[in-house]
């Protein structure tokens, strides 16, 4: 069914259809605007949202989700492995065909890249559909489907930094990717349900142009509202997830952010740095990674921002993956990194949140990781790097903006330097 992208600063209709029976829960009352340090459960604009920020509870979150959808499933992630929890979603998705639901699970090509095509077998023969984001030669070749979401009958979602594989679900103390998400239950999640399919006619397509894509995403990314879905993809300019950051962050006062990856393009870096400069910005990226190179390219940008007054922590426990921005009393959460090919080239998703209750939580979730962060300064950098060191990390800079991962991640720095 083709479904028509809203015109722009149009009210989304209220859905007052109950959501289908299953294993999920709400157990703690919800809050709405005020701050309860307690809960991880708000009510905003008609929607409750659960912010999920350990491995188990998103594990359940997304079974739970496949359990209780009554009519459709729709499934869109980076990776997707042939691992033990890749094999619990795949049989979760097959009991859902089973009982009459239909469901389409969207890949990346290369993220997923080692997951043999007869995985899904089951999946393909219980009548689900199974459909990989493959990249091409010329410009779409460096294209990424980066997004995560799982979405059950237009009324509950499931996004968030994390993939279908076991490391995302495994706790800190196992070396677990250190991850956020959400879950929408309420109205809004039914905007994804044509964005979906926008994305996967595109991707089903192989002579599909870039300038289909772009105006999908700019069609689709919401401008007005307490909530808004924003997008990222190959954009000239910043995607339209990444105008609204900057925008927020172009009158914002304070800023906290923890960024997996953070090597942004220097007109974000200038932003960023004025606002540190007026105000308060609190900046967590990755020690640890399964890329080294994107570590160096991060501590290119940190001199600069120390400068003027911003406060830079590196995560130390194991693997960093969130992405979470809040600028004054507006939160993002989703897929996208603070670098240039999620600010310019990777399909993203993002949630803008804009709520003094939910931004208030999530500032106290990063403050609290902080307690397991090395924080850096001038004279740390100084006194630990040298000249060399520098070097790296600024050649970094350039590979990790200008380069896919695929290569990068083969040019591995090793150790690059000391600990700061």
């Amino acid at each position: 069914m083709s479904i028509e992208p809203p015109a722009a600063g149009a009210a989304l209709a209220i859905v007052t259809r109950l959501p289908p029976t299953g294993r999920m829960t709400v157990t703690t009352t919800t809050q709405t605007g005020a701050f309860a340090a307690e809960s991880n459960h708000y009510a905003v604009d008609g929607n409750e949202l659960t912010l999920l920020l350990e491995g188990d509870a998103r594990r359940d979150a997304l079974l739970a989700l496949i359990d209780g959808a009554a009519h459709e499933l729709r499934l869109l992630y980076y990776i997707y492995s042939a691992d033990a929890v890749g094999t619990q979603v795949r049989d979760a998705l097959v009991a859902a065909c089973e009982r009459g639901v239909t469901v389409a699970l969207l890949i990346d090509g290369f993220g997923s890249d080692d997951t043999p095509t007869g995985f899904f077998d089951p999946l393909r023969a219980a009548g689900g559909s199974v459909c990989r984001f493959l990249a091409r030669f010329g410009r779409r070749y460096l294209l990424r489907n980066h997004q995560k979401l799982a979405l059950a009958d237009g009324r509950r979602v499931l996004i968030g930094g994390f993939n279908i594989d076991d490391s995302y679900f495994a706790s800190v103390d196992d070396q677990g990717w250190r991850d956020l998400g959400l879950l929408l239950d309420g109205p809004a999640a039914d905007h994804l349900t044509g964005y979906f399919d926008m994305i996967a006619d595109w991707a089903r397509d192989p002579k599909a142009k870039m300038r289909t894509m772009t105006r999908g995403l700019n069609d689709w990314s919401q401008r007005e509202g307490a909530l808004r879905w924003l997008f990222g993809g190959p954009t000239k300019r910043l995607s339209p997830w990444a105008r609204a950051l900057r925008r927020d962050i172009a009158t914002g006062k304070r800023l906290d952010m923890i960024a997996a990856y953070f090597a942004p393009n220097p007109g974000m870096l200038r932003r960023i740095g004025r606002l540190a400069r007026r105000g308060t910005v609190r900046i967590m990226t990755a020690s640890k990674s399964d890329n080294t190179m994107t570590i160096a390219a991060a501590r290119n940008c940190y001199v600069r921002l120390l400068r003027r007054r911003a406060r830079i922590w590196e995560y130390q426990p194991t693997k960093l993956h969130t992405k979470l921005f809040v600028v004054d009393d507006v939160a993002y959460v989703g897929s996208a990194n603070c670098d240039m090919r999620s600010l310019y080239i990777n399909c993203e998703i993002m949630l803008r949140i804009d709520d003094a209750g939910v931004a208030a939580r999530l500032r106290t979730y990063a403050q609290a990781e902080c307690g397991d962060a090395r924080e850096a300064s001038e004279e740390l950098i100084r006194r630990r790097s040298n000249i060399w060191t520098r070097f790296k990390w600024a050649i970094a800079y350039f590979v990790v903006s200008a380069v896919d991962y695929s290569v990068t991640r083969r040019v591995n720095f090793g150790r690059i330097g000391a600990e700061i």
